[in-house]
């Protein structure tokens, strides 16, 4: 039995299906059934609730043999750590007491970064936290989601541009969310491997976003360009959208850091995966466009 916590969000369906599609038995941590695909609830047990919440965790764990870990985000969060902590502790104590021999996690590249990196310190306390109880892990460890261009579809069509907090000339390492649930669901289908440490898994290009936009620019037809954000500008925003003081300072760090190449290091050793940025516009963004 596989347990995956989060099986509506755009990794953890993907993950289900990929186990599914092997056969294999899955329960799923969901705060709504309802949500759920209906091919997929028919084929799975359902445990209704919040993977913070011991009392669901104890519905959810006993007889698991892995769990599939991601803390969903919350922009209303005190702060990125507090929210990374609360649901890492509930699930330490929560494997430990069930005894699950593999955890898999969505943690984040970057691992032994010396300074502040908010929401992406805050993943990395989550794995120390998710380490405690002994169980074999591995830390799935993506840069940038390309899919978190997805939020600037308005900005593509009107003005023909995208934003970011991030220097234009300066390589972006990114991955397709598909690309994620493929190296996790993996690890969950092939259980042999132990001990504990982070796997980082990066998309193929090494794009700038001025890349990016040319890119963009050829596969739509019409010109796009990449304009930087300042950091000031995107905390406004972040305001704006109700994150809280602390949660708008952790991306705002975070965004600092993959300024300061906090995931090149990882170059060296991550797996690269499958879809590069043209063939994702191609198959994602425009069908979305």
């Amino acid at each position: 039995m596989i347990v995956v916590t989060t099986p509506t969000g755009q990794i953890g369906r993907r993950v289900v299906r990929h186990l599914l599609a092997g056969n294999g038995e899955v329960r799923v941590v969901v705060r709504d059934a309802a949500r759920l695909a209906d091919d997929v609830r028919a084929q799975v047990d359902v445990v209704e609730g919040s993977h913070d919440d011991p009392a669901v965790l104890d519905a959810a764990l006993p007889g698991a043999e892995a769990v599939f870990w991601l803390v969903p985000p919350n922009p209303a969060a005190p702060s990125a750590e507090e929210h990374y902590l609360a649901f890492a502790r509930a699930g330490a104590e929560a494997v430990r007491r069930h005894g699950v021999g593999h955890v898999v996690a969505v943690s984040s590249a970057g691992h032994g970064w010396p300074k502040p990196a908010g929401v992406l310190s805050a993943a990395f306390a989550m794995d120390v936290e998710l380490q405690k109880p002994g169980a074999h892990y591995r830390a799935v460890s993506p840069p940038f989601y390309l899919e978190n261009l997805l939020g600037q579809l308005a900005a593509l069509r009107e003005r023909g541009e995208f934003t970011l907090p991030c220097a234009g000339d300066r390589p972006l390492a990114t991955i397709a969310t598909r690309d994620v649930a493929a190296a996790a669901a993996g690890l969950l289908t092939d259980l042999s491997w132990t001990g504990q440490s982070d796997v980082p898994v990066f998309g193929p290009d090494r794009l700038t976003p001025d890349g990016m936009a040319q890119v963009l620019s050829e596969e739509l037809g019409r010109p796009v360009r990449y304009r930087r954000l300042a950091l000031a500008d995107f905390a406004a925003m972040r305001r704006s959208q109700g994150a809280t003081e602390r949660m708008v300072a952790d991306a705002t760090e975070m965004f600092a850091a993959q300024d300061d190449g906090i995931y090149d290091a990882d170059w060296a050793t991550a797996t690269i995966t499958r879809t590069d940025f043209r063939t994702w516009c191609r198959e994602v963004l425009e069908p979305a466009l």
